[in-house]
């Protein structure tokens, strides 16, 4: 079943390649969305998906790239809206 997620993540996670690492997780499990960082300093990730595959990608999340030090990850699961073809990267 189709899913949808809005996820923000604080820590040092802007200057260390986290958006492309979700970028690469993300398209590699065949989901679709955005991630881009936000000024508040998190970075933002808006998914859709089967489930299981979205929670794969937090597991991901959690730990990100290697120089990513992730203090926070908040979740918000919705419906799907099918509102995206692709998963890509927004500056």
């Amino acid at each position: 079943m189709k899913a949808g997620a809005r996820i923000l993540i604080g820590g040092v996670v802007q200057g260390v390649g986290f958006r492309y690492f979700i970028y690469r997780h993300a398209s590699r499990l065949g989901l679709a969305g955005f991630t881009r960082n936000l000024r508040s300093g998190e970075v933002e990730i808006e998914l859709e998906g089967e489930r299981p595959l979205i929670e794969a990608l937090l597991a991901q999340a959690r730990t990100g790239p290697m120089m990513a030090r992730v203090d926070s990850l908040r979740i918000e699961w919705r419906d799907s809206r099918r509102a995206f073809t692709r998963f890509e990267i927004r500056h």
